[in-house]
């Protein structure tokens, strides 16, 4: 066996992600020796509970209680504890005390990113985080790396494997939102308060990090416009795919030319996470079940597609072994980390400003001349109408709709509008008189 330099390698948790990693750690030492060029020493376990039950069998004297010496003197800190507190102090101390990191924590990096970049920059240390964006998808180097020297235009992701599991559901059986939800939780696809996942803010903290690295951008969190996906039903399933789409939960981080009063460079950027409608002949629509997928778009290489599982202990593991192998090499070879580029500084737009096209649902009076009031009011606040398709409620539907009969249901399909113009508009519709409801307002992606 091949004589290899010893790095020491510090685990922050333990739990479903953390345990698989400790166990591979473990397992494929010796092949992990030969890909990195240095032995990795699991030097401990840092956790809350040293007798919680765990997915691996561990070895009990790896864990501690007390993380703080345990990072002292190791060469790779890898984090997985999650939340904010402890584990930002921790991975503060960890670069100050010469390690490097290697973390997974999506809602630290979105809320304290720039800070820990700047203390890893400050003393040569470097900072990954592969499986914090889409799991076990490589997406993080490809953007730091391989497109570096590429502009980046757009991404569009499906990065929330509990969210595209309830709405394919939606969308392949006809079942309703609360019945798959349900269904999510009984097969731990959804946790039992499934805010983070389905109010959007899982995938918002995922966007803020792909768009500071897309854009070179520090993206602030509270910059990212987020809509969940409560309101989805099965009504709206049914219209999209009548109209030859799929609702997906989309974050979609994109590149726009503005006038010189609003960004210098004559470029701003836009990060929003809402329910989509995608055209089901593009690459997204085809991401089924609880995978995800994340659709490049740059100037030279084209249309780029990444896809496989967005979550999971063992596949997450693996995206975290990658980053302690690049670490390991990066500590052999010696130099200062790779730091993150943030230097475009890039002004991030209000989702006001955003162009996109919609498709309005509306339940209207069926009475002569309700079209052309509905389309005058349309053209006056500057939004084209592309399609639209009428039918008219039968009793048992206008019933459940809680409508009296004699009420039509308009689907609009529009030309690319502001988002601005376009809710004027619908509120305008909404007191209009012809209008007895807004069912609903569902932008366009994908085209």
């Amino acid at each position: 066996m091949t004589d290899y330099r010893r790095l020491r390698v510090a685990l922050l948790g333990a739990g479903a992600v953390g345990s698989q990693v400790a166990g591979l750690l473990l397992e494929h030492s010796a092949e992990l020796a030969d890909r990195a060029g240095a032995e990795l020493e699991l030097a401990g376990i840092a956790v809350r509970d040293i007798d919680a039950p765990r997915d691996v069998d561990l070895p009990r004297e790896l864990f501690t209680t007390d993380p703080e010496p345990l990072i002292v003197g190791s060469d790779i800190v890898i984090e997985l504890m999650g939340g904010i507190e402890p584990a930002r102090s921790l991975i503060l101390h960890a670069i100050n005390s010469g390690a490097d990191v290697v973390t997974a924590n999506k809602a630290l990096l979105a809320t304290h990113g720039p800070e820990i970049f700047e203390a890893a920059e400050q003393v040569g240390a470097s900072v990954y985080y592969e499986a914090a964006a889409a799991g076990a998808i490589p997406i993080i180097r490809p953007l730091r790396d391989s497109l570096a020297g590429d502009r980046v235009r757009r991404i569009m992701g499906i990065v929330n494997g509990t969210t595209n599991y309830i709405l394919d559901r939606m969308d392949a059986e006809g079942a309703e939102f609360d019945d798959v939800l349900a269904q999510a939780q009984q097969l731990g696809y959804a946790e039992a308060d499934p805010t983070a996942d389905i109010e959007g803010y899982d995938a918002a903290q995922k966007a803020a990090i792909l768009a500071s690295l897309a854009f070179h951008t520090a993206v602030p969190l509270d910059a990212v416009h987020r809509e969940g996906i409560v309101g989805i039903d099965k009504a709206m399933m049914d219209a999209a795919r009548n109209a030859g789409y799929v609702i997906k939960l989309l974050a979609v981080c994109e590149r726009m030319s503005v006038d010189s009063e609003t960004s210098p460079t004559g470029d701003a950027i836009s990060v929003r996470v809402y329910p989509a409608l995608v055209p089901r002949a593009h690459p997204l629509a085809s991401v089924h079940g609880a995978n995800n997928a994340v659709f490049v778009q740059a100037e030279a290489a084209g249309d780029l597609m990444f896809y496989g599982a967005g979550a999971g202990g063992i596949q997450t593991a693996s995206a975290v072994l990658g980053d302690v192998v690049s670490a390991a090499r990066r500590h052999i070879a010696g130099g200062v980390g790779v730091g993150e580029s943030t230097r475009a500084n890039l002004p991030v737009l209000p989702i006001a400003e955003v162009c996109t096209r919609y498709q309005i649902t509306l339940e209207v009076d069926d009475l002569p001349g309700v079209l052309a009031t509905v389309a005058g009011i349309l053209s006056d606040g500057r939004v084209s109408i592309a399609t639209v398709e009428q039918n008219i409620l039968s009793g048992g539907e206008a019933a459940e709709a809680g409508q009296e009969s004699g009420v039509a249901r308009l689907v609009i399909g529009t030309h690319t509008a502001r988002e601005r113009d376009l809710s004027e508009t619908v509120a305008r519709l909404a007191e209009s008189g012809v209008v007895e409801r807004v069912v609903s307002v569902l932008r366009v992606e994908g085209n």
